[in-house]
């Protein structure tokens, strides 16, 4: 299997470092070369606040790099300033971020653009986010797999489309997962990997990182289509909390 993190520092606008986090861990790793529009991003704001972003893009690389790119200057021009300080609302934030990502990605033309944004709390534990029409993220802790399902419509479709965002809790040792729409539609024998199999791919994950948890999930669904999964772009970011 070949699962790459994020690429080296170089030419590459799209390129991120993946930020060390206080008592938690976070990576993003995708199969192979990216070919399709799968986009994701780490940021860190303030003294305890990290951002981090999947989108997923409809169309082919070469048509939405420019696009990708404009979105990713706004988030990273954006996001420090209203996400500065301690003396403001994380909701209200992430809902004007979600919008003016939105408008960005408008400028480049009508392009869905399923998107999960989150904004981690390291003080706190907890975890702010957007799911702009994205496959639903999972979190999981002791007491199973909680769902956490769209809060409103992909970006790049409509100009006035607002978002809304929701809080979920990290307690030590429960991990927060997103996938792209690449693992969902893998196929074998006309049968899709489906939303299920994440779930059970995460629960039954024996990787204590994040990155060794993006790698098992990637390894199952590579197990499942029983080939390289070429399909499409192929995803997995994983925020873990220390069990400590």
């Amino acid at each position: 299997m070949r699962a790459r993190e994020v690429s080296p520092a170089g030419a590459d606008p799209l390129h991120c470092d993946v930020p060390a986090l206080r008592d938690a861990e976070i990576a993003a790793v995708y199969y192979d070369h990216r070919m399709a529009g799968d986009f994701y991003e780490f940021l860190h704001v303030g003294q305890s606040r990290m951002l981090f972003a999947l989108l997923d893009m409809a169309g082919r690389r070469a048509d939405t790099r420019a696009t990708l790119i404009a979105a990713q200057n706004t988030f990273r021009t954006l996001a420090p300033h209203l996400f500065a300080g301690d003396d403001f609302n994380e909701t209200t934030a992430m809902m004007e971020l979600c919008y003016q990502m939105n408008l960005t990605i408008l400028r480049g033309g009508v392009r869905s653009c399923p998107a999960f944004i989150g904004c981690y709390n390291e003080g706190l534990g907890t975890v702010c986010y957007a799911s702009a029409g994205h496959t639903p993220g999972l979190l999981r802790d002791g007491g199973g797999i909680a769902l956490l399902e769209a809060t409103g419509l992909p970006l790049g479709l409509f100009s006035h489309t607002t978002q809304s965002a929701a809080t979920c809790a990290l307690v030590p040792g429960a991990a927060l997962v997103a996938v792209s729409r690449g693992i969902v539609e893998a196929e074998y024998d006309g049968e899709e990997f489906g939303l299920d199999r994440i779930k059970q791919g995460c629960q039954h994950a024996t990787a204590r990182s994040a990155h060794g948890l993006c790698l098992d999930i990637l390894q199952a669904v590579q197990s499942f289509t029983q080939s390289p999964p070429t399909h499409n772009d192929v995803t997995v970011l994983a925020l873990v909390r220390n069990a400590g």
